[in-house]
């Protein structure tokens, strides 16, 4: 069962005075990660705060021996993981845990181990916004052994001011920093840039964008709005929360070789939220005829 990590915060400041290595403060980890932690909100729905808070608890900052070692700042366990794999003294000895290649590839294997962990499934149910709810659902559906588990998380949460995160969920806000938040800044209301995980720069749709309006707010032309997207030049009605990106997609993942369809989907909507442009997911999977063909359940879609 997965755990957390609360030792590790007596570790880091026994360590910060007999070691010369620079100890990440909660700060500096909130300012290097919070972009990531916005980008999977809205790629997955998962409040942002929750997973800073998250990795600032598992990993001490970043500052824990599984961070720096193995780059996982979530304490995630090794249960149906075919990557590599470090052991060490946790609930029990010698216990499994994720290696990953980098640091932010943990945060995206943590979205996708709430997201495909039936357990957590009642969480997605829940508004963005109500990070006590999503933090006592993540206690409850087992994340973690300590008691006060959710506790620790709204602390840090409330502390911090992370809750102003998951504002950009409905992406009202601009990004902000730690000392914006603390002096209750207002913040401008137009959209906020993220890059997606395959290096592309997009934005997510409010309601009542038009394609037209957008492209004035970032001086582009509309042809290239409609070509970034693959849409026809007709396409101009935007459903809130659609992703609108602003350069062109890749043509292949940079992440991933490929993607199991938790439910039945298009090409379309699969190169929208990957990043990578239809023609070139044609090509990757000759056995999908046409974009709008209905890829079944389960379908494995070749990414690169």
């Amino acid at each position: 069962m997965k755990t957390v990590f609360t030792s590790f915060f007596i570790f880091v400041s026994f360590i910060g005075i007999c070691s010369t290595e620079k100890q990440l403060s909660k700060y500096e980890y909130f300012e290097q990660w919070k972009n990531t932690s916005i980008q999977q909100m809205i790629l997955n729905k998962i409040p942002a705060s929750i997973t800073m808070a998250q990795g600032i608890l598992e990993s001490g900052n970043g500052n824990s021996e599984l961070a720096r070692k193995a780059n996982n700042h979530f304490g995630i366990k090794c249960h149906d993981w075919d990557g590599s794999k470090v052991y060490m003294d946790d609930d029990s000895k010698g216990e499994c845990f994720r290696v990953y290649a980098s640091a932010e590839e943990s945060f995206v294997d943590h979205s996708e181990f709430l997201k495909n962990k039936g357990r957590y499934s009642q969480l997605f149910t829940l508004e963005i916004s109500d990070y006590k709810s999503w933090a006592n659902g993540l206690k409850e559906a087992g994340y973690a052994t300590n008691p006060k588990y959710a506790q620790l998380l709204i602390a840090i949460i409330e502390d911090l001011k992370l809750y102003e995160l998951d504002r950009l969920g409905s992406n009202d806000l601009k990004p902000i920093s730690l000392a914006e938040t603390s002096k209750n800044t207002k913040f401008s209301a137009k959209h906020v840039v993220i890059t997606h995980e395959n290096k592309v720069k997009f934005i997510v749709a409010r309601k009542w964008d038009t394609y037209y309006r957008i492209s004035k707010e970032f001086d582009m032309a509309l042809w290239q709005l409609y070509k970034y997207n693959d849409f026809g030049p007709k396409k101009d009605f935007l459903e809130e929360g659609d992703i609108v990106y602003l350069q062109p997609k890749r043509k292949k993942s940079k992440t991933k070789d490929l993607v199991v369809l938790n439910e039945s989907n298009t090409l379309v909507s699969i190169s929208q939220k990957e990043a990578i442009n239809i023609e070139s997911l044609l090509k990757l999977n000759k056995d999908i005829l046409s974009e709008n063909q209905i890829i079944i359940k389960g379908k494995k879609v070749l990414l690169r």
